[in-house]
C-alpha cells in the first residue's frame, strides 16, 4: 500500500466510516461505479458501503470488482522489474486502479430533519466519498430484534425484525449440506423466544425437537429441551417414541377425517388414475364424508361360487359396490387395491382415543409452539397424507376465528407460522394447487397464518408460491434453476445471481426479499452455548459483541 492509500485508507466520515474510494460513475438504472483508493483485498463483493453526497447518504451493495489501468501498457508491463520499487509503487498507484461496482439499495436525507430509508431515485454526485458501513448504519438499515449474523467484513450484528417476517411467508434454501438444518433452528428460536406468533413445525426428519448429535458427533440442542414451558412435541402413531423419548401426546388420525381431496393429493406416491376422482365422488355420495373411507376399507375383493358352479362377486365386495352405483368396476379395484398403503397405515384409527388434531390446534391457539416429529413415518406417503390433513384442519379454524374478528369483533386470532421441510414436494406445479400449503402461501395472510419453507430445490416450487415468499434466506446453491428461482420477482437480481453462487458452502447466507431493507450477505450465527446465552439470558445487546472466540 502506498502512503497516499495508507493516509486514505485511514479517513473516516463523522460517523465513525471508513473511507474506500470515490463515485466515478454510473446510472441510476444499472450501478454506480467507485473508484476504490485501498488494497482491493479490503473489499468483498457483498460489502454493505454508503456514500456521502451533499445531505444524502446512499445505502448500496458491492456487486462487482474491475481491475483497470490509464492504459493498458501499464496494466501488461511489470515495472518493478525495471523500475526502484519506491518509484514503481507511486507509478502504479498513478496509472492502476479497481472500480466498484455499487447497486444502490436505499437513501437516507442527511442534516437534523433526517429521513429514510427512502428507496433509491436519484444518484449521488461525481466524487462523492464511498465508505464501508458503520455499526451505526447496519443497525439504522435493519431494525431488528432478531441477531441472525454479522456483515463479512467488520463482524457488525445484522438483525431482522422478526413482528415483520411472520406477517409474510418466508424460505429458507440452500443446497444439501449448507446447513439449512442449523439456520432453521436459529430462526425457529427466534421466533420462539420472541414469542410474536405460534409456530407448528412439521419435522420429517425428527432433527429439532430433542438434543441430538451433528456428523462430528457434537451436540445439538432440541428446541423442547430448550424450551420446556413453550414447546409440545407430538409422535406420529400410537406408542411413538422420538430419538428414545416419549413425546408429549401423540397424533392419530381419524378414518373420518381423511377426504377425497387428501387421497388425490397422493396422485404421484400412489401412481393414481385418471378415473380417481370420479371412483372417489361416487364413495363420498354412498356413504357420506365421514363415512367414505371406512366403508371403501372394509371392502373385500371376494368371488362366491353359485349354484351353477360359476363365481360371481360377493356381497360387500368393491365389485358389487360398483356394479350397483355405476362405477367402473375395475376402476375402483385398481383404487382399492392402491389405497392398500394407505389402509395399512397404523397411526389411522376408526376411533382415536383423543381427538390429538384438535390438542394441536388448542395448543397453537393458546400460544404454545408443537413439533410434529414423523418418528419412524418418514415416507413421502406419510408426510403428504399427514402435514395436509393437519393444516387443512389449522385453515379452517384460522379462517373461522378470523372471519368472528370482522363480524363480531371477538379477538384476534394468534398469528401461526408453521414451518415445511422438503417444501418442493408439496409446493411442485403438479400439486401446489391440490395442497392446502399452496391456498397458505396465497391468501391465508390476511388470516394470520404464513408459511416457513425450507428447502434444498428451490427450482421445484411453484412459481406462484415462490412469489408470495416475503423473505427469502438462501446459503450457497450450485445449481443455476436454483439460483434464478430464489432471486425470482427482485430488483438487481442480476447483479445478485453471482453473489448467490460465490456463497462460501457454509455459514454465509444472503437476506433477500420484502422482510429486509436491503440485500445483504452475512455470515450466520453459529447455533451453540453462546447463541442460547445471548437469546435467553443476555438479549441484543450481548449479541452485538465482536464475536472474537469465533474468529470473525
Amino acid at each position: 500500500m502506498t502512503d497516499q492509500q495508507s493516509a486514505i485508507s485511514n479517513q473516516q466520515s463523522s460517523g465513525g466510516r471508513r473511507r474506500v474510494g470515490f463515485v466515478v460513475g454510473g446510472s441510476l438504472k444499472t450501478h454506480l461505479l467507485a473508484r476504490l483508493q485501498v488494497p482491493p483485498q479490503q473489499v468483498q463483493e457483498g460489502a454493505f458501503v454508503v456514500i456521502e453526497s451533499n445531505d444524502w447518504l446512499f445505502h448500496g451493495l458491492v456487486t462487482d470488482l474491475q481491475l483497470g489501468a490509464t492504459n493498458p501498457r501499464f496494466a501488461d508491463e511489470q515495472t518493478t522489474n525495471r523500475l526502484p520499487g519506491e518509484l514503481a509503487g507511486l507509478l502504479q498507484g498513478q496509472t492502476l486502479y479497481t472500480n466498484l461496482e455499487i447497486l444502490p439499495a436505499l437513501m437516507f436525507t442527511g442534516g437534523e430533519e433526517r429521513q429514510g430509508p427512502l428507496p433509491v431515485k436519484t444518484v449521488p454526485s461525481h466524487q462523492a466519498d464511498v465508505f464501508l458501513a458503520s455499526e451505526g448504519d447496519v443497525a439504522e438499515v435493519f431494525q431488528g430484534d432478531f441477531v441472525l449474523g454479522h456483515t463479512r467484513e467488520q463482524n457488525h450484528p445484522v438483525a431482522i425484525d422478526l413482528d415483520k417476517l411472520v406477517k409474510r411467508s418466508s424460505g429458507i434454501f440452500g443446497a444439501t449440506g449448507t446447513g439449512k438444518s442449523f439456520l432453521t433452528r436459529l430462526m425457529l428460536a427466534g421466533l420462539i423466544q420472541h414469542d410474536a406468533a405460534s409456530v407448528l413445525v412439521l419435522d420429517m426428519h425428527n432433527e429439532y425437537a430433542y438434543n441430538d448429535q451433528d456428523e462430528n458427533g457434537n451436540p445439538v440442542s432440541g428446541l423442547r429441551d430448550k424450551f420446556p414451558a413453550k414447546v409440545r412435541v407430538a409422535g406420529l402413531g400410537a406408542g411413538a417414541t422420538i430419538r428414545g423419548k416419549t413425546p408429549d401426546f401423540n397424533l392419530e388420525i381419524a378414518m373420518s377425517d381423511i377426504q377425497p381431496g387428501d387421497i388425490e393429493l397422493l396422485t404421484r406416491e400412489l401412481n393414481l388414475k385418471e378415473t380417481t376422482s370420479a371412483t372417489l365422488d361416487a364413495l363420498l355420495a354412498s356413504f357420506g364424508p365421514t363415512q367414505w373411507f371406512r366403508a371403501f376399507k372394509e371392502m373385500s375383493r371376494a368371488k362366491v361360487e353359485g349354484d351353477d358352479g360359476k363365481k360371481t362377486d360377493a356381497p360387500g365386495s368393491v365389485a358389487a359396490w360398483a356394479r350397483e352405483n355405476n362405477v367402473n368396476e375395475m376402476a375402483a379395484e385398481g383404487l382399492h387395491n392402491k389405497l392398500g398403503k394407505v389402509f395399512r397405515l397404523a397411526y389411522l384409527a376408526e376411533k382415536p382415543a383423543v381427538d390429538t388434531v384438535g390438542e394441536i390446534v388448542k395448543s397453537l391457539e393458546a400460544g404454545q409452539h408443537v413439533i410434529l416429529s414423523f418418528g419412524k413415518h418418514e415416507s413421502d406417503l406419510d408426510y403428504l397424507l399427514v402435514s395436509n390433513l393437519l393444516t387443512r384442519r389449522i385453515r379452517e379454524r384460522w379462517e373461522q376465528t378470523t372471519n368472528e374478528l370482522r363480524s363480531n369483533n371477538k379477538g384476534e386470532p394468534r398469528p401461526l407460522v408453521i414451518a415445511v421441510e422438503e417444501a418442493h414436494k408439496l409446493l411442485n406445479r403438479e400439486m401446489a394447487v391440490q395442497t392446502t400449503f399452496s391456498t397458505i402461501a396465497r391468501e391465508l395472510r390476511k388470516y394470520y397464518v404464513t408459511l416457513l419453507i425450507i428447502d434444498q430445490r428451490p427450482s421445484q416450487i411453484y412459481d406462484e408460491v415462490m412469489s408470495q415468499l416475503g423473505t427469502r434466506i438462501s446459503g450457497w446453491l450450485g445449481d443455476d434453476d436454483d439460483i434464478r428461482a430464489v432471486l425470482s420477482g427482485l430488483a438487481g437480481r442480476e447483479a445478485l445471481r453471482g453473489m448467490l453462487a460465490r456463497l462460501q458452502p457454509k455459514e454465509e447466507v444472503l437476506l433477500l426479499g420484502w422482510g429486509v431493507p436491503m440485500p445483504l450477505p452475512i455470515r450466520s450465527r453459529r447455533y451453540d452455548d453462546r447463541f442460547w446465552e445471548e437469546l435467553q439470558g443476555k438479549g441484543k445487546k450481548a449479541a452485538k459483541r465482536v464475536d472474537e472466540e469465533l474468529g470473525f
